[in-house]
């Protein structure tokens, strides 16, 4: 795209005087907005700055590098700049691809599942130089953190309106295995912010946190991953029908009630370590949600969790 050079300043801001007029997406987790602005009344790109300085050129990577591989499913990439020396000047500018629809609902969360099956269907022989690394630690750490807070979090349990014999239910299945150390290709962050309909297709976005690792990851952040800006509601009854649709699509040799079962274990783990940090957020209410974002997050981590609990109960 000839005119980025003139869009984009040095300082890697935009020109106003080459644009005329900008609306703000969202705030990412470094300050910075990602904006739709407009090139003339009808043609518009969204430029997104670094918005995490910690994945630094990552972005640019895997859509040269990997998305190519895809279907039209996410948005195109038509200019950037990657300085390595300064997060300032890293920027990318992608297609606009209208208004964006982020609904809960059957149809889309089915879809999305789909596509996620595909893309963990991929051969991980062939991907060289992914990340091994998300935006947050990997299940076995979260386990540890969740294991020696245990007490802690069993303290918590009478606001969380929990019974600690369920908790300790929980623990007592733990002890006596691991989790699958099978890695797929994962998206990384895939809340209901980062997918979407637009034109009747679904779109998923924001893949710098690309990287390897175990099928729960992704699948955890579309059923039952809570979001403060992106409420939804989940039942026992929808899990099993989107983690079905999963079965039936991915090629993988799997036992389904083994899968069905280490999911709803993982998707515990992670839910009690989001409860701690979602107390935490409320607790120091200096973060970047309101508090009653923060509470509606933790009524609905707390639902899923509860959730999970009880199909673990039922073995």
């Amino acid at each position: 795209m000839e005119f980025a050079k003139n869009i984009v300043l040095d300082d890697g801001k935009l020109n106003d005087e080459k644009v005329l007029k900008r609306e703000i997406l969202y705030r990412g987790m470094n300050g910075k907005y990602v904006e739709r602005f407009y090139v003339s009344p009808t043609k518009s790109y969204v430029f997104k700055p670094l918005t995490n300085n910690g994945q630094l050129g990552k972005e640019v990577w895997v859509n040269e590098h990997l998305l190519s591989l895809f279907p039209n499913i996410y948005p195109k990439m038509v200019s950037y700049s990657a300085n390595h020396h300064d997060p300032n000047k890293n920027w990318m500018i992608f297609e606009d691809l209208g208004q964006l629809t982020h609904e809960f609902n059957k149809e889309t969360v089915y879809g999305v599942t789909k596509l996620i099956a595909w893309w963990h269907s991929l051969s991980i022989d062939q991907l060289v130089d992914i990340p091994l690394t998300g935006p947050k630690p990997p299940i076995e750490e979260i386990l540890t953190e969740v294991t020696l807070r245990k007490n802690e979090f069993i303290k918590q349990l009478p606001i969380l309106d929990m019974e600690e014999k369920n908790i300790d239910h929980l623990f007592n299945i733990l002890e006596q295995m691991e989790f699958s150390k099978e890695l797929v290709l994962s998206h990384g962050d895939l809340h209901l912010g980062n997918y979407a309909v637009v034109n009747n297709q679904i779109v998923v976005l924001d893949w710098e946190h690309t990287h390897l690792n175990t099928p729960y990851w992704d699948l955890f952040h579309v059923i039952d991953m809570s979001h403060p800006i992106f409420p939804k509601q989940i039942t026992s009854q929808f899990r099993g029908g989107i983690l079905k649709v999963y079965l039936e699509h991915v090629n993988a040799m799997v036992n389904e009630e083994d899968f069905i079962r280490e999911y709803h274990l993982f998707s515990a783990v992670f839910s009690i370590w989001m409860i701690m940090l979602i107390l935490k957020d409320l607790k120091s209410n200096e973060g970047k949600w309101s508090k009653e974002q923060l509470e509606n997050q933790l009524k609905e981590t707390v639902s899923s969790l509860k959730q999970c609990l009880n199909s673990l109960g039922q073995e």
